[in-house]
């Protein structure tokens, strides 16, 4: 069985608009792991296990694999969307060397080591609105709900209350880091409570599914073979992944996600935004 770790996901705006034609906005770009995931893995060299460039990945809306790990668009394609910016391309994307909507960096497998991002340095550069996403509770996704299949999949607690922990830190930190830096304006999205919530009552938001996966085999479809290309080449696919949370053991639908994106952006007021500021207010403010 293939275990992710997820860490941090976020993203941000630079501070200073661009104007390309009679455009103007803050281009937006993209940081994160396989949850933001636009294509760079499908031009590195790494194992399937960090791509998603295979079908049945993509068919629900883009009806081809596009290296999304998901059946179709994620949060960051939806929030794109409703700032009227064009889908923010992978920063590896041979020939796009056009940054005036912004790129994604994001990466499946990626890490948030200090060598490899540093927020102040970003911050130096311009950026200063910031938008973050708290870990989601990682014991209870399909891939590793699976460990306790004989106990009705129970959730792995020491796993979840790690990412808890971290989560608590974090906004300890981006308020500090409010206090210090002249300009700095953050969102931050409660994910590990919304999809808590999604995962225990699906109906609620227009799913059916919230524990098992859409994608995968074993109990839950938890079992990381969605696609046949890690190692395990059977597996099970359901018909409509609309219905589902989860797409495949760790990732989640491109329903799931535009229904978060809703939330993130801001149409309907929310405990989970605890801010102090909705995606949609970063875009607005000058």
């Amino acid at each position: 069985m293939k275990f992710t770790v997820f860490f941090l996901i976020f993203f941000f705006f630079a501070s200073v608009s661009h104007i390309h034609g009679s455009m103007k906005h803050a281009p937006l770009f993209i940081f994160g792991d396989s949850f933001l995931d636009a294509g760079n893995n499908n031009y590195i060299n790494t194992t399937a296990l960090d791509q998603a460039n295979f079908w049945p990945y993509g068919e629900t809306y883009f009806k081809f694999p596009t290296g999304r790990f998901c059946d179709g668009r994620l949060i960051s394609d939806f929030i794109a969307e409703y700032a009227n910016l064009p889908l923010v391309p992978p920063y590896l994307e041979p020939g796009n060397r056009q940054y005036y909507g912004g790129v994604n960096f994001a990466s499946g497998g990626a890490g948030a080591l200090v060598e490899t991002f540093e927020g102040s340095e970003i911050y130096k550069r311009g950026a200063r609105k910031f938008v973050f996403m708290n870990l989601p509770p990682l014991g209870c996704l399909p891939g590793t709900r699976i460990i306790h299949a004989e106990e009705n999949g129970k959730c792995l607690q020491q796993l979840s209350a790690l990412a808890s922990l971290h989560n608590r830190v974090l906004h300890v930190v981006l308020l500090q880091l409010e206090k210090q830096l002249k300009g700095f304006k953050f969102a931050l999205y409660d994910f590990s409570t919304d999809l808590t919530q999604m995962i225990n009552h699906p109906f609620e938001y227009g799913l059916k599914e919230g524990k098992s996966a859409c994608c995968g085999s074993g109990a839950f479809r938890g079992e990381y073979s969605c696609g046949g290309k890690r190692g395990q080449k059977e597996f099970e696919l359901c018909k409509k992944p609309n219905e589902y949370l989860f797409w495949d053991s760790y990732h989640l639908t491109e329903s799931a996600y535009k229904n978060l994106a809703d939330r993130i952006w801001g149409f309907t007021n929310s405990s989970y935004n605890i801010g102090p500021y909705t995606v949609r207010d970063l875009f607005q403010l000058p």
